[in-house]
């Protein structure tokens, strides 16, 4: 039986934990909140380590040494961590519900996610290429399926 279905998220090891991450690359989009309504907006640009045409941190073991800002999802503060997609499988499982049929740990490979369209691979730009980040406000980030 797979761990995360027989598991909590509190008794996973640490590499069941990173396991868990499908490597959309959500979490790496620059978001807005709107001062008046706090409503949560993505944008389509991308922290300056996310390789856009993949869709994945270019450097994920040493991500806190260029991008100190970067957070690292953990147990703790998952329930803070409100901007997680719901497509997000931290979320998904801290929620109640299961990992999509298009996870990679559940298909082996990350084509099914892409395919999907669960991926930032080839959606997004790179901050530093950004003038008016307001201008890159998307939708897609959101969608959820399955």
């Amino acid at each position: 039986m797979a761990f995360w279905n027989e598991k909590t998220l509190a008794e996973m090891s640490t590499t069941e934990w990173e396991s868990l991450c499908d490597g959309c690359g959500k979490c790496c989009l620059n978001k807005l909140i709107d001062d008046d309504t706090e409503e949560l907006y993505y944008t389509n640009a991308g922290c300056k380590l996310l390789d856009s045409k993949l869709g994945h941190c270019q450097n994920y073991q040493q991500r806190f040494s260029f991008v100190p800002s970067c957070t690292k999802v953990t147990l703790e503060n998952l329930v803070e961590l409100t901007w997680l997609p719901d497509s997000c499988a931290y979320r998904r499982l801290n929620e109640g519900r299961t990992l999509p049929s298009w996870h990679p740990l559940i298909t082996g490979s990350k084509e099914a996610m892409i395919l999907a369209g669960m991926s930032v691979a080839g959606k997004v730009v790179c901050e530093t290429k950004v003038r008016e980040i307001e201008d890159h406000i998307v939708l897609w980030p959101m969608q959820d399926i399955d």
